[in-house]
Formats: structure tokens, sequence, C-alpha cells
């Protein structure tokens, strides 16, 4: 599907804080959101595009690095086909991401499976394809051993959890002493256990780290990356061969959530781990990256039509389509996952008038259903759209299936300077569908409606 409007862009770039007012105006105008379509989601391609471009900047003067996109952060084939054209490589975590990355078009020698539970067949199937693999543990080293096949193409690499500690949100901590996540650098045996699995594989040629993403700052980042470098050098040493020869240093750029402002930058956390690892861009090391959130997470967003509102206990509540079905983090850690909300009009023009403090409420059946305590907005009424910004990753792209509750369309768009006559005319807004909305009948056929009968006992 492609569809256009008319949107009004200075230089090719919306004024900062209106950047998506006239896409979410297209999107009404057009049906994408309303009565029958009350909730979808919304991907900035040529915003991806330049979040692409700022990356592999940052990282210009390297000698040999592969960015990978880390597909957890938007499973979706049109958007990591998207980043495949822009040059990326892809990081899956599981059989399904690692199917997604294959059909999207990336080619094997640039896909990096990681995960800490990885099957047999899962290993097989990836070494058969040539991607690279990055064991979680020793002992799935000794599977590897049974499983790998000399002539693979596949590069193999050992995570390693280098215990430098959490950031401000836990479960998006790495790093700490029990994480679940590589070898625990740092307990006692450790490092000579790690060294000595080199020595005994010479086929094992890559260190991994990923010290955490949102919450952590980029001095943890950075030391972290620093101590696997470390480590890489002391098993070069000590073996006397250079064995490892490249450094998976994860991704795990934080995104700032409070303001348009893209902070940290790529540049940033060049400059960071250039001071903590001098050596690291050396040339020694070819380099992986494995970004998600902060490639996509400002260049998206949720529309979402306000059903009705109502007042309890003295608090104005807005009951829209966007609640923990597709904004989870936000619903059920809202301290760390704060969004930005937009009010619009039912035409999908910005609403202006006093501002009232309102709570942004879901469609799911908990009373916790709600994305926005008390936020000052123009007051809102049944019938507008609200617009939670900064959910290109993570959020509609993984929806949660509570309460049965249809997964949203979601809509790629491109906006188009307008002309620079003066005359106010805007260009246009085009649309493509990147996922179609749920229907009623796939719901069902996915609960198991074919097996319908499967538990009913029948006698004689």
């Amino acid at each position: 599907m492609t569809q256009t409007t008319s949107a009004h862009r200075q230089g090719g770039t919306a004024p900062p804080a209106a950047r998506f007012d006239a896409v979410v105006r297209a999107a009404v105008g057009q049906g994408l959101l309303g009565e029958s379509h009350p909730v979808a989601g919304f991907i900035d391609t040529e915003g991806v595009r330049a979040s692409v471009g700022a990356l592999h900047d940052a990282f210009a003067a390297t000698p040999e690095v592969l960015h990978t996109f880390a597909a957890k952060a938007c499973s979706l084939v049109p958007v990591l086909r998207l980043l495949a054209d822009c040059g990326m490589g892809c990081e899956v975590a599981s059989p399904g991401e690692l199917r997604l990355a294959v059909e999207a078009g990336f080619a094997a020698a640039r896909v990096v499976l990681d995960s800490p539970a990885k099957t047999r067949e899962e290993i097989r199937l990836a070494l058969a394809l040539g991607v690279a693999v990055n064991a979680d543990s020793l002992d799935e080293l000794r599977r590897i051993d049974a499983l790998r096949n000399p002539g693979t193409a596949s590069v193999i690499g050992l995570r390693v959890n280098p215990q430098v500690g959490g950031g401000s949100i836990g479960p998006m901590s790495t790093a700490t002493d029990t994480s679940k996540f590589g070898v625990a650098l740092r307990d006692p045996g450790a490092r000579e256990a790690i060294v000595e699995a080199f020595r005994e594989r010479p086929w094992l040629t890559r260190l991994h780290t990923h010290v955490g993403s949102q919450g952590c700052p980029l001095r943890l980042i950075a030391d972290g990356v620093a101590r696997t470098y470390e480590l890489a050098e002391e098993i070069n040493a000590t073996l006397g061969v250079r064995r490892v020869t490249s450094l998976d240093i994860g991704g795990g750029l934080p995104v700032n959530f409070a303001d348009e402002t893209v902070r940290p930058r790529y540049a940033d956390y060049v400059a960071a781990l250039t001071a903590a690892a001098p050596g690291l861009f050396s040339g020694r090391y070819s380099l992986v990256t494995e970004f998600g959130r902060s490639l996509l997470a400002k260049n998206g967003f949720i529309g979402a039509r306000v059903e009705y509102t109502k007042d309890a206990g003295g608090r104005r509540i807005a009951l829209t389509h966007a609640g923990a079905q597709t904004a989870t983090r936000t619903v059920l850690m809202p301290d760390a996952w704060p969004l930005r909300i937009g009010a619009f009009g039912p035409d999908g023009t910005p609403k202006t008038g006093p501002s009232l403090a309102q709570d942004i409420a879901g469609p799911c059946c908990f009373a916790g259903d709600v994305v926005a305590y008390g936020r000052e907005l123009p007051e809102l009424a049944e019938d507008d759209v609200v617009v939670l910004y900064d959910t290109g990753a993570y959020y509609f792209s993984t929806p949660w299936a509570y309460n049965s509750l249809p997964r949203p369309a979601v809509y790629g768009f491109r906006a188009e300077a307008g002309p620079e006559d003066g005359s106010g005319h805007d260009g246009p807004v085009t649309f493509a569908t990147v996922r179609d909305a749920q229907s009623l009948d796939d719901i069902a056929a996915e609960s198991g409606l074919a097996h319908a009968d499967a538990l009913i006992r029948r006698d004689g």
C-alpha cells in the first residue's frame, strides 16, 4: 500500500517540536488512524537512514567494522530489509530472529547469533548457514566442539561478562556480578579457563561483550569493552599467536526519552571507547557492533485514538487504544521507561489550549494499564488522537497479546520537502505498509481454532 498527502518540511527537516505533526495529520486523513483503525505504529524511513549514517560516520576511521542491528529491537522484515539496504548486518538471538534475518536478505557473513540458551539444532543450523556464533558459556563451547564441521564458514566467539556493574535499570544491565549472560570474568579461575579454551580451539577467534543498554552510562559501557580488549591482548600474548582477531563490543547506546535531542551520540560513544581502550581502533582487531534501540527509537511513534474520557477521584483519565499491549515496558516500569505524549484533534492537527493534568490509559483489562500519569496536555476528548513518541524500537514491533487485542498495523513513511516559494503548500507524505493489522480471524486461528475439539472427551 502506498498513499500520499501533504506535509510541511523546511530543508527536508520538520521543526524539532513538530517533527511528526504532518505525518499524524496525513495518517488520520487517509484512514490509517481512526475509528476503524484505532492504533498503529509508524516508522520514519529517512530518519532510519540518517541514524545509520551517523553510526557509520562515527566509526569512519575504524579499519574494519561490521555494524549489526539487534533484531529484537524491531523484528519486522521490511524494517530489517531497509537496514540491510543501509549497509547493516543483523544480530539475532533466537531461531525466529534468524529466520527473519534470512528473509530480510542479510548475507550469512553479516549475521551474528547470540543467545544464552541455544539448542543443538539452533547451533547446527547457524553453523550450516555460516553465520557467526557467540557462545554464551564454556559448556556451549563444548557443545560446539561436537557439532562443528571443520569446513564451516562461521566465526565463533565467546561472550564474557566483564562484571563492571549495573546501570540505573537492573533488567537492562548485563554486566553485573550475577548476570545470566557470558562467562563471569572476575570469578575465581574464570580468566584462566577462558585462556585455556582459546588455547584448545584454534577456530575460536572472537571475544564478545555487552554491558547493557538503557540506563547504562557511557563510562560503564566503555569500561566493559576495555576489560574485554585487555583480555584479548592477554590471550594473544599468553598463546604467543594472534588467536583473537575480532571483538564484538555489543550495542546498548542509551536513548534520551526526555526530549527530541539525540544524546548520547555515536561520536560520543566512540570518544568514550577511545579514552578507555586507546588500542581498540588501531586495526589489530576487527570490530562488530550490535545497536538496536538507538537506531530506531526516535524514528518511530505510536498513534492511538481516544475512545472515552472520564473523571475519577478528581483525576481526568483518557482511555486510548495504546496501552500495555504495545507499550509494555512503559506500563510495567513507568519510572524507567517514561514516554513523551502528543495530543492531536480528530483531524490529526495538534491540540492547543490550556493544559490539564491527565492520565493516559490503555485498553487492557487491568488497573495498571496506564502509559502516563498526570501528564499536562491540552484537554483530550473522545475521537482525539494521542501520540507516543520515541517508540520506534521494542514497542509496536513486538506487542503483547494480552486480552487477545490485535497486533496493530505498522507503516513506514517518507515526508518530502514542500516548495520553498513561501506559498505554504506542503510536500507529500508517502506511507507504505510494513505489517497489516491482525484480524479477529487471525486471533482465533492463533488461539487454536483448528483444534477446538481437541480437549472434549467423547465416550463410546
